[in-house]
């Protein structure tokens, strides 16, 4: 594929008289990792939702892996393109096993190695066999992310679309399943979006990102950038010094 993974022009949503997302532009290149950042209400989680095809109330432009998207999307769409949510807990069935949340994506799509995918997704998120059987309940919050993530990945998608995927964990947990998403893109060649509104999290995982403002795009910039302390806008500043402490790992 030539071109960028992902992109959006003029993209624009509002809910009643609330103007949400306001003529966002913005490219992603295949295999990249890009953030996306803001205080609640900047609208960010609002952009993934759309380019997740779970908001359908958009107008403007989406292209995804070269393709323009209409609102409702196909089942070819959604084998490509997964999403990771922020609360693993509400994401999983309670009353339903890794097993049947990992098999369920395969059985809508009409996959038949079951076995391989689910085994090798397992794997990859760092989950032994003897959990496959086990329930949301018995498994700990970083463990449920985890499941979240192998579900996913369960369909071999080339995009992952990931809302806050660690703010729901312990601290101490974070930084394992930041790690873990940093081999898995590697291993797999994925493309990310990640939203957050820790920049020490964006700057970890990210090689560029988006500060987003009251619906607005209000300045792009790379992970150096960040690193360096260095950005351009009074935003971009006061958001750095409301979340000191943060360093880019090598």
């Amino acid at each position: 594929m030539t071109g960028p993974a992902i992109a959006t022009e003029r993209l624009n949503v509002s809910f009643a008289d609330n103007h949400v997302v306001k003529d966002l532009s913005l490219s992603v290149q295949p295999g990249e990792s890009f953030g996306i950042v803001g205080e609640s209400g900047s609208g960010k989680s609002t952009v993934l939702r759309v380019l997740a095809g779970l908001n359908r109330d958009w107008s403007g432009e989406v292209a995804i892996l070269g393709k323009s998207q209409p609102r409702q999307r196909d089942k070819a769409f959604h084998r490509a393109v997964q999403m990771v949510f922020q609360d693993p807990y509400g994401s999983l069935h309670p009353k339903k096993t890794v097993d049947d949340a990992l098999a369920e994506p395969l059985t809508i799509h009409g996959i038949g190695d079951a076995e391989a995918r689910i085994g090798r997704a397992m794997a990859d998120v760092g989950l032994p066999p003897s959990f496959r059987f086990r329930y949301p309940h018995q498994l700990s919050g970083g463990q449920r992310q985890r499941v979240a993530i192998a579900r996913a990945l369960v369909l071999e998608p080339s995009i992952l679309l990931l809302d806050e995927p660690t703010s729901a964990l312990d601290v101490s947990i974070q930084a394992e399943v930041l790690n873990l998403l940093t081999s898995l893109r590697r291993q797999r060649n994925l493309t990310y979006i990640l939203v957050s509104h820790d920049l020490a999290v964006v700057a970890h995982m990210c090689e560029r990102l988006l500060v987003m403002q009251f619906g607005r795009g209000v300045e792009e910039m790379t992970a150096q950038t960040l690193a360096a302390r260095n950005p351009q806008t009074d935003y971009a500043r006061q958001l750095l010094v409301a979340s000191e402490g943060f360093k880019r790992a090598g």
